[in-house]
């Protein structure tokens, strides 16, 4: 910040929230010390010419409400330089014709500061109101009409009013810097809002993208593969035909009920009304009634009932859903097992089928990558070990409560 560019009081008062206080105060001081003046001169005896003097006073009033008011708001255009002309023309007359009269230098001084919009115009219009308070006084005691204190007090004025000046200034200035860095801190939180905002939103489409997939479309699926059967079964075995189409009204039940539980943003519908365990038996139960693959739930190594909170079993019965899905869709299985058991604390669901296997390490569909995301998000693990013609096993783990 150099003294050329750096903001002078009066820019930044007028934009204080205090700074039409500011300005009736100064300008009711103003008007105290020159009605003050204005008496002196029209009542006492004076040295000058008096109608002079009332008349300089009067016109150092009128440039004060024309010129110097507006300034406090607008400290660029001509206004200010005007009345500062004015200013220092005004005290240089009342210095030469009446030195008593530079009391009013106690106000003349800051109001300098007041109306220019830089440091540099702040110090060189107070070195020049310095020199027109000086002259007249200085000349009065070259002649011994005016004792050494009088120009004295005019120049510790002058030099007071400077270092005031540039003090209040800096402050100022410093002021204004802290706002601005305010501002910039309450935009950048905003920002930072918006951007988590935004994060929270992606991260709920995922979500819910994740759901509609391990249950919706899971379900569709299975109405889908159990409608071709019920429609190839219906000339041959009738009474097989009607299990598939049962079944299909289950599925399809199942189905609204878990939208209408998505919407209501509740827990998946078999952990509604039953234990974790009891939810994969039902789902293992209509996996092999859906299929016709043999299907069974071990839990020999179930060490109790599981310490799990809500968010876990959710993922644990997702896991085994994707796993049976994946199982139907591609594995080509005559036998499917699905374990439950705990390890030190952690809580595992293994599902494992005799079917074609795959290589682990091509690429993973939509179904898995999801999976091991909402995994993730738990704290757990998913293991897949399958290689071609040997099965797989999928496995997802979470550390329990």
């Amino acid at each position: 910040m150099t003294s050329s560019s750096a903001p002078a009081p009066g820019r930044l008062v007028s934009t204080a929230a205090s700074g039409r206080a500011v300005v009736v105060a100064f300008s009711a001081t103003f008007a105290v010390l020159v009605a003050l003046a204005a008496v002196q001169v029209a009542t006492g005896h004076v040295d000058g010419s008096r109608g002079l003097l009332l008349a300089c006073l009067g016109i150092w009033a009128v440039a004060y409400a024309l010129l110097a008011v507006p300034a406090f708001v607008d400290q660029s255009g001509w206004r200010p330089r005007a009345f500062l002309a004015v200013h220092v023309a005004v005290v240089g007359v009342l210095a030469w014709e009446q030195p008593s009269l530079l009391f009013v230098m106690f106000v003349a001084y800051p109001l300098v500061w007041f109306v220019v919009d830089t440091i540099r115009a702040g110090v060189l219009w107070t070195l020049a109101l310095a020199v027109a308070g000086l002259l007249g006084p200085t000349i009065a005691w070259a002649q011994g009409d005016e004792p050494l204190w009088g120009p004295g007090e005019t120049l510790v004025g002058a030099v007071l009013s400077l270092l005031l000046g540039l003090w209040i200034t800096r402050s100022l200035a410093l002021s204004a810097q802290r706002a601005a860095l305010i501002e910039q801190l309450e935009q950048t939180r905003a920002e930072l809002a918006s951007a988590h905002h935004e994060a929270g939103v992606v991260a709920e489409r995922e979500r819910l993208a994740r759901e509609v997939h391990d249950t919706l479309a899971q379900g569709y699926t299975s109405i889908v593969v159990l409608s071709q059967t019920a429609a190839a079964q219906l000339g041959t075995d009738p009474a097989a035909a009607r299990e598939r189409l049962a079944l299909i009204e289950e599925v399809a039940r199942e189905n609204l009920a878990e939208a209408r539980a998505m919407v209501a943003a509740f827990s998946p519908v078999p952990l509604e009304e039953a234990t974790l365990v009891e939810a994969l038996y039902r789902l293992a139960e209509r996996f092999g009634r859906e299929t016709g693959v043999s299907t069974r739930v071990d839990t020999a190594a179930l060490d109790g009932a599981p310490a799990l909170s809500r968010n876990d079993e959710v993922v644990l019965l997702r896991g085994a859903q994707e796993a049976l899905s994946n199982v139907r869709r591609h594995a080509g299985a005559s036998a499917v097992v699905l374990r439950l058991s705990t390890v030190g604390g952690a809580v595992s669901v293994h599902v494992e089928d005799d079917g074609v296997g795959f290589d682990p390490s091509a690429p993973a569909g939509h179904g898995l990558a999801g999976l091991r995301s909402r995994v993730a998000e738990v704290g757990g693990e998913l293991d897949v070990v399958s290689a071609p013609g040997e099965g797989t096993r999928v496995t997802v783990r979470v550390p329990g409560a």
